[in-house]
């Protein structure tokens, strides 16, 4: 089998947006009077669709205050929030030589939002280098599988010639379900521990550590890429 399709999480692992995402929704807690949030909680639901994290970051929440949560969230994560944030060192050049590779695809699945992801696209002019994306708001959130399942359908491609790359076990956990091979991110949110209950192929402690790896694997020859 050939691998075909890598498939990228985004926060966490192809950009530096945790520190801007944790203070946007502490203070979109405060905002919406639910009080504070710690920092490992807020890490902690990186990679959920927002309505999924908000349940789980404000158990027994209202609809009405939950709604007021999530709206002032997006507010500071797009207009007030002023964390530095931008794709980890190295990650442009690495994508730009898998992009060169002929058959071989490249795709996102995020907990964000359509708006939320194709703003991100836009701002860093990096659409162009996917041949599709989904988001939690279009599909379901991870770690259930369906957006996984729709990018395969995208390429008519069985799991097995596909990979999965994330920081969070919610990444890794929805690969696994497909028996989808995958590849963990140590240096997002999730520690390398965690990570490895899902059983990855391989758990990469850096940007280079993770493109040496994703290169080696798709120049493999199709008789042992299976086996990975």
């Amino acid at each position: 089998m050939q691998v075909e399709l890598i498939i990228f999480d985004w926060d966490g692992t192809l950009m530096d947006s945790v520190p801007r995402i944790v203070s946007s929704m502490q203070a979109a807690a405060r905002d919406a009077g639910w009080g504070e949030l710690a920092p490992a909680a807020v890490e902690n639901i990186i990679g959920l669709g927002l309505p999924e994290a908000v349940a789980i970051l404000c158990p027994g929440i209202s609809s009405e205050q939950s709604a007021r949560l999530r709206e002032r969230y997006a507010h500071h994560f797009v207009h007030a929030d002023i964390t530095p944030m931008a794709f980890f060192a190295g990650v442009e050049a690495r994508l730009a030589r898998l992009r060169q590779r002929e058959m071989l695809n490249l795709a996102v699945a995020t907990g964000k939002t359509r708006r939320g992801l194709d703003r991100i696209f836009a701002d860093t002019q990096s659409g162009g280098w996917f041949h599709a994306s989904r988001t939690a708001d279009e599909t379901r959130s991870k770690p259930h599988p369906q957006m996984l399942s729709e990018l395969l359908a995208d390429f008519n491609l069985p799991a097995s010639r596909a990979l999965m790359v994330g920081d969070t076990e919610y990444d890794l956990a929805m690969a696994r379900a497909l028996g989808m091979p995958r590849v963990g991110v140590s240096y997002g949110v999730h520690d390398a521990d965690r990570l490895a209950a899902c059983e990855p192929a391989y758990i990469a402690d850096g940007v280079d550590d993770l493109f040496d790896w994703l290169d080696a694997a798709v120049s493999t020859s199709p008789s042992t890429v299976g086996e990975l």
